[in-house]
C-alpha cells in the first residue's frame, strides 16, 4: 500500500533521542512479547494476586507440615492451621507498602487462635458453636464498615471458628496451634516481602506501558481501516474494542496515581494525568477519523499519506515522538492540495477535511507524548500549577463498582432517628437472619458440613449491593462449583490418593490459578477453590462418595446464596434501580464539575482548575453506571427493555464530548465584556440544566426544566466570526461546538428519564422555591408552540449501514419529553414511516438485533405536515 520514498526522515529527531533517557525503560523501551499480558492485566494485578497466592500456600503449608512434626501434633491440623494463614494473606492482605502489609499478616494469628480455644471451650456443643459461628458472620460485615485491618479481624474470627469445628481441635492443642499460625504468618510475611514485595511505582510503570500497548493497537487497527482489501469493519470493531480498553486503562492510572507511595511529586503526577489525557484524546479523534474514511472513496495518494503517518504511530518509540510531526505534515500536505482543488469532489474534499484532522491530532499526540517525557525536567514553578488530586479510587486495584453509589443511597435515606443506624446493621442484619435460616437446613442436610451454606451466605453479601448482582453471583457460583468438582474428580482419578506431593501441588495451583482470574469472573476463583478442596475431601471421602458430596455442597451454597438474597431483598431493601438512579447522579455532578470549571477557567485564567482532572473523573462515573446497568442475562429486546440501554449509549456519547471540552477549553480566553457575558451565559444555562436534573434525581418529581443552550451558543459563534484566526480562536470555537453537541445529547437523556426539555430562552433559569419553580415551569410550557394543539405529522426516512445494504430489520419508537412513547413503526427494506407524531422535540430510538440501540433527537415542527429523517447505523 506505500511506495519507497514516501517515508518522512526521522534522522533530524534529535531532540526526540535525547529525551528519550527520560522516559522510564519499562515504559518506552521496544516492542516486547509479554506485551499483550500488560495489555489483557494492567499493572499485572492478576498475575500478581496468583503470584501472592502460590508463594503464600506453599509457604504456610510447608510450615504449617514442618511445625506439625516439630510440635508432634496431626499434620492435617498443622496445615489446616497455617494454611489459612496463607490463604487469606494472599486473598485479604493486598497493601502496598512494607509496614501496613506486616501489620496485617502479623496480627492475622491473634483473633484466629482466640476463636479456636473458645471453640474448643465449647466442648462439641452443636447448637451453642454453631449460634457462634452466626454471631462472628454477622460481625463481620459489621467490622467491615471500618477499614481493611477490622475487616481482616472479622474474617479471621469467622475462619477460626470454621476450622476449629471442621478439625475438632482440643483445648489442649489451642496453644501449639497458635505456634502454628503465628509462624505460618510470619514465615508467610517474609516470603511475601521476599519474592513478592510491594511496588506500587512498577505497578504505575507497567499501566503506562499498558497504555502504549493499547495506543498501539489503535493505531494498527486504524491502518487495517484504511487498507481497500482488508475487512474494514472488522478493523473498526478491534479499534473500537482497543479505545475501549485504552479508556480504562488511563482511567487506572488515575486510580494508582491516587494510591500511596506512588506519587511521590504531586506536581509531576498532575502532569502526567494531563498529557495521558490529552495523548487518549489525540488517539480516539484518530480512531474516528479513520472509521468515518471507511464510508469515502478516498484518493490513493491521500490513503498511502495517511497509512504512512499511522504506521510510524504505531512503530515511532516513545522516545522519538518527535517522529510523528513529519507524518503529520506529509498527511496535511496531501490534503491541502486536495483542498485547494477546484474540480475535486465532494466525497474527496471530506476526506482531505478529515486527512487534514488526522495531521493535526498526531502533533497533538506529539506534544503529549514530548511533554511526557519532559516531566523530569519541569517543576512546579507556576502559580497556575497544581499538585495532583485523586479522581479515581480503586477498589482491591480495580474500578469502582456498585458500592459508591449504594451508600449514597443508603446515607440519603437514613439521615434521621434510628434510620442512622441502618447503614451500619443492614448487612450484619441481613447475615445474622440469613445465617439463623441456613444453618438448621444445612445441618439437616449434612451436619458435618453445615459450613457450607454459611459459606454461600457470606459470599454472597460481600462485595454485592443489589439483587442482580447476587444473582450474578450465584449463578458464577453455582456454574464454578460444577466445573470445579468435574475437573476435581478428574485430576484425583489421574494422579490418584497416595501421592502427597502431587495432591499439594494440585491444591496450589487451583488456589492461584483462582486467585488469579477472580478479577476477571468470580466462577474462575470457584473453580479453582472447588479442584483444591476435591483433593482434600478425597483424604475422608470414598470414590464412591465424592460425587454424592459435590453434589451436597452445590446444594447448601444454593441455599446459602438464595436465602442471603431473599433476606437482602426484603429487609432493609435497596433496589436496583434506585442504586442505578444514584449512579446517573453521580455521573451528572461529575459534569457539572466540569462545566464549572469551564466558566471558572474563562473568568479566572489564573484559577487553578483540574478540567482534564474533572473529565476524567466524568469517566469513572460513566464505567461506575455501565457496571451497575449490566443485566442479569441477555434477554430478547422486546422481553429486557432498551431504556437502560438508550440512557447510557446517551451519557457515553455526552462523555465523549465533555472529554473533548476539557482540552479544547482550557485556554486563556480574552474577550470583550459583551461576549465574556454571552459565554458565561452558556456556561449559567447548562448548568442550571444540570442541577434541574440533579434536583428531578432527588425529589422524584420535575420541578424545572433543561433549557437548551444550542440557539445561545449559535449566537456566539457568529459574534465570534469577525475575529482573527489563530490557535486560540479555534480552540474556542471547539469548546462552543462541544458544549452544542453536550447540550443536544444531554437534552436527550434529559427526556428519556422524565424531565421536560423546554424551548431555548436568553436567560438562565433562576432557582427559588419549589413551587415558585413548578409555577414558572407551568407559564413557560403554557407559552411554548408544542403545548399548543396542532395537528399530527408523518415521519419518514431511511434506516442505513455499511455493513448490511439490503437493510436492517428494527423498529423505531418515537419517545416524548415526559417518557411516554408515543408511536412505534417496523423498518421495511430499509425504510419506516411513523404516523401521528405530534409536534415537538422527541427521541428517535432505532433498535434491532444486528445493532446496539441508538438515540436520536427529532424535532417535529408545528403544521410540518411530514418530516423525513434518515439515519445511519454504525457496524
Amino acid at each position: 500500500m506505500t511506495t519507497p520514498g514516501t517515508l518522512p526522515d526521522l534522522s533530524a529527531t534529535a531532540e526526540g533521542t535525547a529525551a528519550a533517557g527520560l522516559a522510564p525503560h519499562r515504559v518506552a523501551g521496544p516492542r516486547r512479547w509479554w506485551d499483550w499480558v500488560l495489555a489483557a492485566d494492567p499493572g499485572l494485578g492478576q498475575l500478581q494476586s496468583g503470584w501472592r497466592s502460590l508463594v503464600a500456600m506453599v509457604t504456610s503449608l510447608a510450615v504449617g507440615y514442618w511445625m506439625a512434626e516439630a510440635l508432634n501434633i496431626p499434620a492435617m491440623i498443622g496445615m489446616m492451621v497455617a494454611g489459612m494463614m496463607g490463604l487469606m494473606s494472599a486473598f485479604a492482605v493486598a497493601e502496598n507498602t512494607w509496614d501496613r502489609l506486616a501489620r496485617a499478616i502479623l496480627w492475622m494469628p491473634f483473633p484466629y487462635s482466640v476463636v479456636l480455644w473458645v471453640c474448643a471451650s465449647l466442648d462439641g456443643r452443636r447448637l451453642a458453636q454453631m449460634s457462634l459461628m452466626v454471631a462472628a458472620l454477622a460481625l463481620t460485615f459489621l467490622l467491615a464498615r471500618f477499614g481493611p485491618f477490622a475487616l481482616i479481624t472479622g474474617m479471621m474470627l469467622f475462619n477460626g471458628l470454621m476450622v476449629g469445628m471442621l478439625a475438632g481441635i482440643p483445648a489442649s492443642l489451642v496453644g501449639k496451634a497458635f505456634a502454628v499460625a503465628l509462624v505460618a504468618a510470619a514465615a508467610v510475611l517474609a516470603t511475601r516481602l521476599l519474592l513478592c514485595f510491594p511496588m506500587p511505582r512498577e505497578d504505575l510503570l507497567r499501566t503506562q506501558r499498558a497504555f502504549v500497548v493499547e495506543a498501539r493497537r489503535v493505531a494498527d487497527a486504524a491502518v487495517d481501516a484504511l487498507d481497500p482489501d482488508a475487512d474494514q469493519q472488522r478493523a473498526v470493531r478491534r479499534m473500537t474494542r482497543a479505545l475501549r480498553r485504552l479508556n480504562i486503562t488511563t482511567v487506572t492510572i488515575d486510580g494508582r496515581l491516587a494510591q500511596p507511595e506512588v506519587a511521590a511529586d504531586p506536581a509531576a503526577a498532575e502532569l502526567l494525568h494531563r498529557h495521558l489525557f490529552d495523548a487518549e484524546l489525540a488517539l480516539r479523534g484518530i480512531g474516528q477519523a479513520a472509521a468515518d474514511l471507511t464510508r469515502l472513496p478516498v484518493p490513493g495518494p491521500l490513503r498511502e499519506a495517511l497509512a504512512v503517518g499511522l504506521v510510524l504511530a504505531r512503530d515511532t518509540p516513545l522516545g522519538r515522538a518527535e517522529g510523528l510531526r513529519p507524518a503529520a505534515a506529509h498527511i496535511q500536505e496531501r490534503a491541502e492540495a486536495i483542498l485547494r482543488d477546484a474540480t475535486a469532489s465532494a466525497d474527496d474534499v471530506e476526506a482531505a477535511v478529515l486527512a487534514r484532522r488526522t495531521g493535526d491530532l498526531l502533533n497533538t499526540l506529539a506534544d503529549a507524548l514530548g511533554a511526557w517525557l519532559a516531566l523530569g525536567q519541569r517543576t512546579c514553578a507556576n502559580p497556575a500549577d497544581v499538585p495532583f488530586q485523586p479522581t479515581v479510587a480503586l477498589e482491591n486495584n480495580r474500578l469502582p463498582g456498585s458500592a459508591g453509589p449504594a451508600r449514597r443511597v443508603l446515607a440519603a435515606g437514613t439521615e434521621t432517628g434510628w434510620r442512622r443506624a441502618v447503614p451500619y446493621i443492614r448487612v450484619p442484619v441481613h447475615a445474622a437472619i440469613a445465617a439463623a435460616i441456613v444453618c438448621p437446613i444445612a445441618d439437616a442436610i449434612d451436619p458435618r458440613r453445615f459450613y457450607w451454606g454459611l459459606v454461600g451466605v457470606m459470599i454472597t453479601l460481600f462485595g454485592t449491593n443489589t439483587t442482580h448482582e447476587r444473582l450474578r453471583k450465584f449463578a458464577h457460583r453455582m456454574v464454578g462449583t460444577a466445573v470445579g468438582a468435574v475437573l476435581g474428580i478428574v485430576l484425583l482419578h489421574l494422579i490418584g490418593r497416595d501421592h502427597v506431593y502431587a495432591t499439594l501441588a494440585v491444591i496450589v495451583a487451583g488456589l492461584s490459578l483462582g486467585a488469579w482470574g477472580i478479577q476477571r469472573a468470580y466462577a474462575f476463583w470457584v473453580v479453582g477453590l472447588v479442584v483444591a478442596l476435591t483433593q482434600l475431601y478425597a483424604l475422608t471421602t470414598p470414590d464412591s462418595g465424592m460425587e454424592h458430596l459435590m453434589g451436597e455442597r452445590i446444594l447448601d451454597n444454593g441455599i446459602g446464596v438464595l436465602v442471603a438474597t431473599a433476606c437482602a431483598a426484603l429487609i432493609f431493601p435497596l433496589s436496583r434501580r434506585t442504586v442505578v438512579r444514584e449512579a446517573e447522579r453521580g455521573w451528572v455532578d461529575a459534569l457539572a464539575q466540569v462545566i464549572q470549571q469551564v466558566e471558572r477557567r474563562w473568568d479566572e485564567p489564573e484559577a487553578p482548575v483540574r478540567l482534564r482532572g474533572a473529565a476524567r473523573t466524568v469517566d469513572a462515573a460513566l464505567l461506575q453506571v455501565q457496571g451497575i446497568v449490566q443485566p442479569l442475562v441477555r434477554m430478547p429486546l422486546g422481553v429486557r427493555g432498551p431504556s437502560a440501554d438508550h440512557r447510557v449509549a446517551l451519557l457515553a456519547t455526552a462523555t465523549g464530548h465533555a472529554r473533548s471540552l476539557a482540552a479544547a477549553a482550557d485556554i486563556d480566553v480574552d474577550l470583550p465584556p459583551r461576549l465574556t457575558d454571552r459565554a458565561r451565559l452558556v456556561t449559567q444555562t447548562l448548568i442550571a440544566s444540570l442541577k434541574e436534573l440533579d434536583r428531578f434525581y432527588a425529589t422524584g418529581e420535575p420541578e424545572g426544566a433543561w433549557r437548551r443552550v444550542g440557539p445561545l451558543v449559535r449566537e456566539l459563534e457568529t459574534e465570534l466570526t469577525p475575529a482573527a484566526p489563530g490557535p486560540r480562536a479555534d480552540r474556542l470555537r471547539t469548546a462552543l461546538r462541544e458544549i452544542a453537541a453536550l447540550d443536544e445529547a444531554l437534552a436527550a437523556y434529559a427526556e428519556q428519564v422524565g424531565l421536560p426539555v423546554a424551548a431555548p430562552g436568553r436567560t438562565a433559569p433562576v432557582t427559588t422555591t419549589p413551587m415558585q419553580r413548578t409555577t414558572r415551569a407551568l407559564m413557560a410550557a403554557w407559552g411554548e408552540p408544542q403545548a399548543r394543539t396542532h395537528a399530527p405529522a408523518r415521519l419518514t426516512g431511511t434506516v442505513r449501514c455499511d455493513r448490511h445494504p439490503e437493510g436492517c430489520p428494527a423498529w423505531i419508537t418515537v419517545i416524548s419529553a415526559r417518557g411516554k412513547r408515543l408511536a412505534k413503526a417496523q423498518v421495511h427494506h430499509g425504510d419506516y414511516t411513523v404516523e401521528t407524531v405530534p409536534a415537538g422535540t422527541h427521541t428517535l430510538v432505532v433498535s434491532g438485533e444486528r445493532h446496539a440501540p441508538r438515540a436520536e433527537l427529532v424535532t417535529i415542527d408545528p403544521d410540518a405536515g411530514t418530516v423525513r429523517h434518515d439515519i445511519t447505523r454504525a457496524p
